[in-house]
């Protein structure tokens, strides 16, 4: 028997909807919460750098979305709930808290204006790609590349150490240099991990 082509979206010419679609449209599971989770410490953090400047809560916060952003992931994959509204959030997060980070970091002026719009412009740069994807029928995007967790990781280290770097203590100068050598390189590759997802866009939609 000659199997029925499947569309884009990993539906069936003939209208059925594959198993693996409805475990995909799944909402409800642990991997989820984590990174719904992780979406509400955003304005709690910009709160405690702004409001009270409570550094050693926000740094802990940021800790802490550091690694539920790892577990998530790593719960996704082992027990298989993987699904769509994850792959948006998860992401999502990440970018939130990057910006969130910059805006305090230039508020409190611990770093300079350019450096703080240099993550979001990429983002900027790569709206087209959603809209064009959903056109297509591809979904909202193509798994997340490996250097693009390499550049948020690289962020979020810096960032902690960037706070640590204004204060006036004995840390500042060692937290300083180590803070600036990842945001350097994390901004870089997370450049570099844009150029590659615009060119693994480029073969999704030629293939």
């Amino acid at each position: 028997m000659r199997s029925r082509s499947t569309g884009p979206g990993g539906r069936i010419a003939g209208g059925k909807v594959r198993g693996v679609d409805a475990a995909e449209d799944r909402i409800w599971t642990l991997p989820n919460a984590l990174s719904t989770l992780r979406l509400l410490g955003v304005p709690v953090f910009l709160w405690l750098v702004l409001g009270p400047r409570a550094d050693g809560l926000a740094i802990a916060l940021l800790v802490l979305a550091g690694l539920s952003d790892w577990l998530d992931g790593k719960l996704a994959r082992a027990w298989n709930q993987t699904s769509r509204l994850g792959r948006v959030i998860d992401p999502l997060a990440d970018r939130l808290y990057i910006i969130a980070t910059l805006i305090g970091l230039v508020l409190r002026e611990a770093i300079p204006w350019w450096l703080a719009i240099a993550a979001p412009l990429r983002d900027v740069a790569l709206l087209w790609i959603p809209p064009l994807l959903r056109r297509l029928g591809y979904g909202l995007a193509p798994p997340v590349h490996f250097l693009g967790k390499a550049a948020t990781a690289a962020l979020m280290y810096a960032f902690p150490l960037l706070f640590l770097a204004s204060h006036h203590a004995w840390y500042a100068e060692i937290c300083w240099i180590l803070g600036w050598a990842f945001a350097i390189w994390g901004t870089g590759l997370y450049w570099w991990a844009g150029v590659l997802y615009v060119v693994q866009v480029h073969r999704l939609t030629k293939g």
